[in-house]
């Protein structure tokens, strides 16, 4: 190994440990303050959730913050050796722009195979995790879903708004019943004064006493009815998501994909090419870093040390263009080999500007 390999590597690789770790916090900080926000406000969840949260954020962020670090990081150093000069010196010393951009591309191979290891093996699990965490901080205290302002979406088709509550009392409590416009249910409404809680954690139920209650409703299509009742009791509300979330591609591995998909043989195509199209997702966007070290190395050339945001800006807007390909690319319905044309766009530019570059 010569000395401008260690020097170049050197540079590289510590500048993109510091961006690595700039950019995921930035990331996990807006992750918390849009995810976690409703678990602590709404649902009283203790404050270790937070640790838990971050836990689980962090390695799906690192999928996108380790290729956005190492191409700022290329950007920078290479713009700083070009207006140091230093570039020159290499040149008159004999050595061509592609042997200086080995370590370049060494660093890239190495960061997308941890890439790969993050796609393949890390993030589905970190993002069932933090999937998770609903469901545990729920489990937890169910009737945190009948609060004014909750997230209830767990709860089918109900709405419920409550004015307050002591302990296991609710009062001044509404019900809203959605209905099915195309079976011809219009729903129905129920008002309590009072609405007592018993939580039956084994059926994942709320069991509801109403007193003063108010029902009004639909017996069956065209025809109304209403009921007063001064103790209507025990009605019961599922707050238990089986069978009505959806197994999301991004929470499960590989081989959990493709054992899902044996499962599922009436699963309608245009879904099945979505779970198709994530498991191509994560080789395609693995081989990010080395995708943005050759077109890294010319590009930064053109950035000079008096103006370093010029990198920074050249990074952002690489990046943001390659995942929001990706991410187009991948929500498409077409072949899933067209996940790879980022890869190849960055493989057929790089060539150019690498020839470019040369007679610079």
């Amino acid at each position: 190994m010569r000395i401008s390999d260690r020097y170049i590597g050197r540079q590289i690789l510590s500048g993109t440990l510091f961006a690595i770790v700039l950019l995921s916090l930035l990331l996990v900080v807006g992750n918390l303050f849009q995810k976690i926000r409703p678990l602590l406000v709404e649902m009283n969840a203790p404050i270790s959730v937070l640790w838990n949260f971050m836990a689980g954020v962090l390695p799906v962020s690192l999928i996108f913050t380790v290729p956005w670090a190492f191409l700022s990081a290329v950007l920078l150093v290479f713009g700083r050796m070009s207006s140091d000069n230093e570039l020159n010196g290499f040149r008159v010393a004999g050595m061509s722009l592609v042997r200086l951009a080995a370590p370049v591309m060494v660093l890239g191979l190495m960061f997308s195979a941890i890439c790969l290891w993050l796609n393949l093996e890390v993030s589905p699990k970190a993002k069932k995790r933090v999937d998770d965490i609903v469901t545990r901080t729920i489990i937890q205290d169910p009737r945190a879903l009948l609060r004014a302002g909750a997230d209830q979406t767990r709860m089918k088709n109900v709405k419920i708004d409550s004015e307050r509550n002591e302990g296991d009392v609710f009062h001044n409590f509404h019900i809203f019943v959605m209905g099915n416009e195309a079976k011809g249910d219009a729903g129905a409404y129920i008002h309590a004064d009072t609405a007592e809680t018993v939580v039956d954690n084994e059926k994942k139920q709320i069991r509801l006493r109403l007193t003063g209650a108010y029902v009004d409703g639909e017996e069956k299509p065209g025809k109304d009815y209403t009921m007063l009742s001064e103790d209507l009791e025990w009605i019961a509300i599922d707050y238990s998501d089986e069978g009505r979330r959806k197994m999301k591609p991004t929470a499960m591995t590989n081989p959990q994909i493709d054992e899902f998909l044996l499962s599922r043989p009436d699963l309608p195509e245009k879904y099945r090419r979505r779970y198709e199209a994530e498991q191509t997702r994560r080789y395609t966007s693995s081989l990010a870093c080395l995708a943005f070290a050759l077109v890294g190395v010319p590009l930064g050339l053109k950035a000079r040390r008096r103006d370093t945001s010029t990198g920074l800006v050249l990074s952002l807007a690489i990046g943001a263009l390659y995942f929001m390909a990706g991410s187009v690319l991948g929500d498409s319905e077409g072949a899933t080999w067209v996940l790879w044309i980022p890869n190849i766009a960055c493989l057929v530019l790089g060539i150019i500007l690498f020839r470019r570059a040369r007679f610079r």
